[in-house]
Parts: structure tokens; sequence; C-alpha cells
């Protein structure tokens, strides 16, 4: 059945912040995708074929944007989808050891549902919480930073309950005016601008 068949109000106002153009139908992509998304958990192939229809596209490039954000899933996710960041900042903090324990205690991979259909797993680009590394994302909820082998025991256990922990720190974070991230307690966590100083200029010559 089509998803957007009763919901031709919600695809014209969506059409209706974009140029009338072809280019303008295709700049609707993300949030026709982020729409099916936010009611089913995942966008299929015969949803793509939706959007795409929709937008005078092609199933390939709504797929091939998707491809492009970690945010956008093409398979089923659990109830509590939990998205480890990867990078290099985090992985220096620890977070392969989180990645490494979340896949023990919780038995998925990504792309796999737990039999009971409250976790899946994912690691993701930079989220942008880096002097609170490692950290973890929930869902949309918010970020759990600093998080240990022991917190996340205690995330998971909360979970399992169905009893979601608040995040430490909502979506988006917050930055201050010294371009510090401030945390939902208020704490200023990272380095000010202040503290940042020029890289040497080096000569042709090797010679700074």
């Amino acid at each position: 059945m089509s998803y957007f068949a009763d919901k031709q109000p919600l695809v014209a106002d969506i059409f209706s912040r974009y140029p009338d153009s072809p280019q303008g139908r295709r700049s609707a992509l993300m949030p026709l995708i982020r729409e099916v998304q936010d009611a089913e958990g995942f966008v299929s192939g015969s949803r793509m074929d939706e959007i795409a229809a929709l937008c005078g596209t092609t199933a390939t490039e709504v797929r091939s944007v998707m491809s492009f954000y970690s945010t956008y899933h093409t398979l089923p996710t659990g109830k509590y989808h939990l998205q480890v960041c990867s990078t290099v900042m985090c992985s220096l903090a620890g977070s392969d050891e989180l990645w490494d324990h979340l896949v023990a205690q919780l038995d998925v991979q990504p792309g796999e549902v737990s039999p009971d259909g409250r976790f899946s797993v994912q690691k993701v680009e930079c989220l942008g919480s880096c002097g609170t590394a490692p950290m973890m994302q929930i869902n949309d909820d918010g970020y759990y930073e600093r998080v240990t082998p022991g917190k996340c025991a205690r995330i998971l256990e909360s979970l399992r309950a169905d009893l979601q922990p608040l995040p430490d720190n909502p979506v988006p974070v917050t930055i201050n005016a010294e371009g510090r991230q401030v945390l939902a307690s208020g704490e200023a966590v990272g380095a000010s601008m202040t503290g940042l100083s020029q890289l040497p200029f080096l000569a042709p010559g090797g010679e700074a």
C-alpha cells in the first residue's frame, strides 16, 4: 500500500518549501525520506520507489542520498537503536572497547535486531561530542557521554526494562561563546577557541 496516498496535504506542504521545478522537487527527497522513517523505522525498497516517483527521480538516487547519511536506515532497527561514534577522537578515548562491549552484551551485529526487538547497533561518523568521548546516541533522543563499561551496563539494564535514561546532552549539542561544548548540567568541556595556536609556517626548504 502506498504510504503517501492518504497524505497529500503533507506532500503538498513539503513540496511548497522548494522551487516549483524538477530540481526543486528533488530537493524534497530528504524530508520525504525522514517522514517515512519516522513512521516505519526504516525506508524499504518499495518506499524508495514511491519517493522517487513523487520527486521525479530514480530509486537509485534515493538510495544514494540515504547511503551518505548514517541517520537513514534501509533495514529495520530495534526499539532502541544504539549508535556509537567511531571517529578518531572517540576511538582514542575507548569507543572500540565500548562497541565490543555492546555487541557482546546484546549479541547483535549491524543490520540485525535482537530477538526481543529491543536493540540494534551501528557505528557512525562524528556526532560532534568530541569533548565527552566515548559517547553514543540512542535513536534521535540525545547523547550519552563518557560511556564507560559500567555506565554502558547501567544504560542497557534500564533499556531492557523499557526505562530509557535521560541523555546527558540533548540534540543539538550546545556550544558556548568560547567554542566549548556545554553539557546539560552546565559543565563546559573541551578546549576553548582562545586555547588554539597557529601552526608554524614551513618554508619551501622545510624550515619554520
